[in-house]
């Protein structure tokens, strides 16, 4: 996906792939307040790109800007380089650059999948040792999406997200489209119409292909044309799809020939890409090469 080598200025490259969930129910609440989740996460070969630049004097700096309005402190790429250094109490640090391809508040799981990578990436160049385990356990405190990049498979899940199995899904090529909108996740869960006890399905009811719903698209089709109007044209070329509670929306093809084809048939104002789902991460790969 890209080269991960140190350049002369002393930056390396890492790849942060998006998400889609291919359904998403909710199935109950947690006596901790948090919804329970069954979900199927598909990752993409597509998506933001890291630059990090080792320190040896323990400051973590995030160079030129993430996302407009995100202050550094906020930015979970910042966050979890401080996280780790915290917990395994390491005196390096790292300027981190995020170059941004994945729409943010689409659903796609971008600033998760950035915190992942800044996690797994820190912890070999820091050795600091962890297990991928350790490193799940931290990225569940920054977000409950962030375990399933940390672990680096396409899986089903349970819990808030983080209880995961790996699973192996036929080849498969995406048309997504962004239509913008960002809707406060809070904002959805409090909505009176989203469905929070839906029956607790099996994986073989999404092998069988019976699951493919999500409880956030009825909320999200009410309160957002833009999200209404670019589900209505996806559904001229398949079966469209919500991701996550963001309001990026698909449609699964076997082939990329396929996802191109149907992709010109689109309204070009749409912004749309063809991406392909994989089954391990491409972090894993540059990781392994490295």
């Amino acid at each position: 996906m890209m080269a991960h080598h140190v350049d002369a200025a002393g930056w390396s490259w890492w790849p942060a792939p998006a998400k889609l969930n291919l359904f998403l129910n909710i199935v109950g609440r947690r006596p901790d307040g948090y919804h329970a989740l069954q979900t199927v996460f598909r990752l993409l070969d597509w998506g933001d790109r890291i630059g990090i630049r080792l320190r040896d004097d323990g400051v973590i700096r995030r160079e030129g800007d993430s996302l407009p309005g995100v202050a550094e402190a906020d930015d979970l790429a910042v966050r979890a380089a401080m996280l780790l250094q915290k917990e395994t109490n390491s005196a390096q640090g790292a300027d981190i650059v995020v170059e941004k391809s994945i729409p943010a508040g689409g659903g796609f799981g971008g600033g998760s999948s950035d915190a992942a990578t800044v996690l797994k990436v820190l912890n070999v160049l820091w050795r600091t040792g962890l297990d991928d385990d350790a490193l799940a356990a931290l990225g569940l405190r920054l977000g409950a999406d962030v375990p399933v990049f940390v672990r680096g498979h396409t899986a089903w899940a349970e819990g808030i997200g983080e209880l995961l199995r790996p699973l192996d899904l036929a080849p498969a090529w995406y048309v997504i489209v962004d239509p913008g909108v960002h809707v406060p996740t809070p904002a959805l869960f409090a909505d009176p119409d989203l469905t929070r006890d839906s029956a607790i399905a099996k994986i073989e009811d999404f092998v069988s292909g019976s699951l493919s719903g999500n409880a956030f698209e009825p909320v999200l089709r009410r309160r957002e044309p833009a999200v209404e109007a670019a589900l209505a044209a996806l559904s001229d070329i398949g079966l469209a799809r919500l991701t996550g509670s963001g309001g990026g929306c698909f449609v699964e093809f076997p082939s990329q020939p396929a996802a191109m084809a149907a992709k010109t048939e689109l309204p070009e104002e749409l912004r749309a890409w063809v991406v392909e789902g994989v089954a391990r991460s491409p972090l894993l790969d540059a990781l392994e090469r490295n």
